[in-house]
């Protein structure tokens, strides 16, 4: 059995402790397409927030396994599900902190699994920086009997956006992004990619995510402490993402096919 949920849910993920420097958040943010001083210059850098999802396994080289306790699966059946961050403070441009994970929940959708893990990250001298959640979908893993968990349909506001925001991504977009710790060959080895039931490699999702967040804080012109999307579809290196804004609510498309939704709160 891949999935054993009487060991997986309420499982430790260990405690891992990590640094930063300001040009790992440059690095990041470059990796975003964000090449604006405030971004790119360290005198007057100022943090994504997003960066602290990646600033635990920044340095990391190896592609990521999805082996947890009770859990086994091939990487090649795994996609990101969705993701939250919550900041409890602006993060630093450099620093040391201590993240605290363990597995959330596990559910069965019958024909895949998803499992929920759940990370908590403070200073190395105890305040807390922020916490995230994440989700993954394993296809073909579900039928174990585990709970289904919650619906992951979500209703957007009547009426016309607010605003809509147009990022662009690079082809190359996802050669740059795996420099952030993310070596999944998905997004760069077709052969990999073609296993998985893509045409060609998929930009990561948490690129994607990033990128929409980064739109959003600009377009704002505000601090965005808490923001969380579910990946509803698959981005293209070289694709156009439109994103529609309603009040404190977002949905990302590629062509009018939605490729992220979600929601968020400002400072």
């Amino acid at each position: 059995m891949s999935i054993d949920p009487e060991i997986a849910v309420g499982a430790s993920l260990g405690v891992r402790e990590f640094e930063w420097a300001a040009s790992d958040v440059i690095l990041y943010h470059l990796a975003l397409g964000a090449t604006e001083l405030k971004y790119a210059f360290e005198p007057q850098l100022t943090v994504l927030s997003t960066f602290g999802i990646v600033a635990p396994t920044f340095h990391v080289t190896e592609p990521p396994a999805v082996v947890f306790p009770g859990i086994d699966i091939d990487l090649a059946d795994t996609l990101h599900g969705s993701q939250q961050i919550t900041v409890h403070a602006p993060l630093p441009t450099s620093g040391k902190a201590r993240a605290t994970g363990r597995i959330a929940d596990v559910y069965d959708k019958g024909s895949a699994a998803v499992i929920v893990t759940e990370y908590e990250v403070a200073d190395l001298d105890g305040p807390p920086l922020y916490t995230m959640r994440s989700e993954i979908f394993a296809r073909g893993h579900g039928g174990f009997g585990g709970n289904r968990g919650p619906s992951a349909r979500s209703t957007l506001p009547d009426g016309p956006p607010d605003a809509v925001l147009v990022t662009q991504t690079l082809p190359q977009q996802a050669l740059w992004y795996q420099l952030c710790g993310d070596r999944n060959p998905l997004h760069v080895d077709p052969e990999f990619a073609a296993r998985a039931g893509f045409p060609r490699p998929i930009l990561h999702g948490l690129c994607t995510y990033g990128m929409v967040y980064k739109s959003i804080v600009d377009h704002l012109g505000s601090a965005v402490p808490e923001f969380q999307a579910r990946f509803a579809g698959v981005v293209l290196p070289g694709d156009t993402l439109s994103t529609r804004l309603w009040d404190g609510r977002f949905e990302t498309s590629v062509a009018d096919r939605p490729v992220l939704t979600g929601a968020y709160n400002i400072a």
